[in-house]
């Protein structure tokens, strides 16, 4: 098999002029986490859900003028698009995307033929079960980040870049995972309001009008979204003496992009699409 025979397709395309939402609308649609930026037809960068992230984050006067929403692509985008052949094997386009630490590859023959993803990758160990014998210990990581179920969706971004992860667990009071938040959801449900700021949400404060006198509400009061607002939860973890092909199927049937790994019902490290793909070398 090579790399034509698992690739995607038809690729998705933005222009390059096209703002950021309308590119959040293209990867909800349809469920896609990449889009090969066009000008007049010309193929001149690439842009991932990550890239959507990092500038929720963004302090620069740019992004305080107006919202990320209107921002054009072209801003956020990556110029030096990384390609590869359709008869290329499956093993060098891992290769490439490992080194160069990307997670789609166009495909170009004179034109773009399709797209290589992790998630095909992944489907491609789930389906070859019988010759990838690889266990989850071998290849998962073990550096698992958390951060509490209170943290501000700022901190969680901040403990993504500075760990330069792509997913953290999220903890209750008690120390008990309660959910995952990745970059993918971050981008995919975060965007900044008028005025450049992180989206919050309303809660309303009460007041007793005497001692012992019923709640009335007095006032709405905006928060920041904090990180139980956005985790994904209850938490599906697998077993760390699972094959690598189970996990990766797994992933594909749940249409998740890590796993936790458990040991006797502790989280001990994370088994990421990344890490599976690890597993055709």
């Amino acid at each position: 098999m090579n790399v034509a025979d698992i690739m995607s397709s038809p690729v998705y395309v933005i222009n390059v002029d096209e703002p950021v939402s309308h590119a959040r609308n293209l990867m909800l649609r349809y469920k896609i986490s990449t889009l090969l930026v066009l000008n007049k037809g010309k193929m001149v960068g690439i842009v991932t859900k990550s890239d959507i992230t990092n500038r929720l984050a963004q302090a620069e006067p740019l992004w305080r003028r107006r919202p990320i929403d209107q921002i054009p692509i072209k801003l956020l985008m990556t110029e030096s698009v990384i390609t590869i052949y359709p008869e290329a094997s499956i093993s060098q386009a891992v290769a490439l995307m490992l080194e160069n630490g990307v997670h789609n590859i166009p495909v170009v023959k004179n034109d773009i033929v399709g797209i290589v993803t992790r998630t095909d990758i992944v489907r491609y160990v789930a389906e070859h079960a019988d010759e990838i014998e690889t266990k989850i210990s071998r290849l998962m990581t073990e550096d698992v980040v958390s951060v509490h179920r209170h943290h501000t969706i700022n901190h969680v971004i901040d403990e993504l870049n500075k760990n330069e992860i792509e997913r953290v667990i999220v903890k209750d009071d008690a120390g008990k995972p309660v959910g995952l938040i990745s970059r993918r959801s971050i981008a995919l449900n975060l965007l900044t309001d008028n005025e450049g700021k992180l989206s919050t949400k309303s809660i309303k404060m009460t007041r007793k009008s005497s001692p012992g006198g019923q709640k009335t509400y007095r006032y709405v009061k905006e928060v920041p979204l904090i990180a139980e607002d956005i985790m994904v939860s209850p938490i599906m973890s697998i077993d760390i003496n699972e094959k690598i092909s189970n996990a990766a199927k797994k992933l594909i049937e749940e249409g998740m992009n890590a796993l936790p790994v458990s040991e006797d019902e502790e989280i001990v490290g994370i088994l990421s699409r990344t890490d599976i793909m690890k597993a055709v070398l």
